[in-house]
């Protein structure tokens, strides 16, 4: 994976009257990656996305995309993005293929070649001479992406894309999105609720809490450390294990115990329960999901 900054948000800060939404925003996306940028609603995602496609005034900080500010170099910025905010824009009288002519047709260089290869990126082959009215949701979306990669951008931008998708719909955006990235080397931002699916395809995360960002790291490493310090062990008996080991354990079933201690006192504590004539049969340290990172970041906000 290559480590080119296509996309790098620095000291961002907007201002609507008095009102601060944005407190120093930073964030880099680089060729390849999927960057989640996830927050509770009213954090500033929706906000970050406008500044980065020129549709807001920064009030002060920079925006560099492909190495073209925002601000003073604004066309040659935007000429590699493509975008989703929300729902993509189409026309539902027509036919895929029609609405993905019109777009060609607002650009130089896109040929039949491009437009067929862009239908076969998103799947819908069997699909792209039917009227978008007769699409599912999902396929319009994978339509708004062909849309928006017609130009052969190296940077996607999608706000909340899985809204309202059914889980069949989520998967077909979450393979064609690590395809984009893995096979064009495109570098992709995705903001959205919906944790457990960005779990799923992102290697980057990004938590914005009230338009200040609190975590931007590797996805692994975000859960790793909110996990830090918690082992599951299986035993024989569970109860008996509670007994012997007290408040820093959880016994989750009869043959299964929660355990939060310092990674150097597991090997005492595995010796205190053999002695007790405890059997154990696996240890492992507890690998947290991306919503329970995100919930301990932010103090507990409620998504949604």
């Amino acid at each position: 994976m290559s480590d080119e900054v296509i996309l790098k948000c620095e000291n961002l800060h907007k201002n609507f009257r008095k009102k601060e939404i944005l407190k120093g925003v930073s964030l880099e996306v680089c060729s390849g990656d999927i960057l989640g940028f996830i927050g509770p609603n009213g954090a500033g995602k929706t906000t970050t996305i406008k500044l980065i496609l020129g549709l807001q005034n920064i009030t002060s900080g920079k925006v560099t995309i492909n190495g073209f500010d925002i601000k003073s170099n604004f066309e040659k910025a935007i000429q590699k993005v493509g975008a989703i905010i929300e729902n993509p824009d189409l026309y539902m009288y027509l036919s895929g293929y029609d609405n993905l002519k019109l777009i060609a047709n607002l650009y130089p260089n896109i040929d039949e070649n491009r437009i067929k290869e862009v239908i076969h990126l998103v799947g819908l082959e069997n699909r792209i001479q039917d009227k978008v009215s007769k699409y599912s949701l999902g396929m319009r979306q994978r339509l708004g992406v062909a849309q928006a990669i017609l130009h052969k951008p190296n940077l996607l931008i999608l706000d909340e894309p899985t809204n309202g998708l059914d889980p069949e719909g989520i998967r077909d955006l979450r393979n064609l999105l690590t395809n984009l990235a893995q096979k064009e080397k495109m570098g992709i931002l995705i903001s959205s609720h919906n944790l457990a699916e960005l779990e799923s395809f992102c290697n980057k995360v990004c938590i914005i809490k009230n338009g200040v960002v609190v975590e931007t790291s590797n996805i692994d490493e975000v859960k790793k450390e909110a996990s830090e310090g918690n082992y599951i062990i299986e035993v024989d008996d569970a109860k008996k294990c509670r007994l012997i080991i007290g408040d820093i354990s959880i016994a989750i079933d009869n043959t299964h115990i929660q355990v939060h201690c310092e990674k150097e006192n597991v090997p005492f504590l595995v010796k205190k329960l053999v002695l007790q004539d405890i059997k154990i049969y696996s240890i492992r340290e507890e690998m947290v999901s991306l919503e329970d990172a995100f919930l301990k970041k932010t103090g507990g906000n409620v998504i949604d």
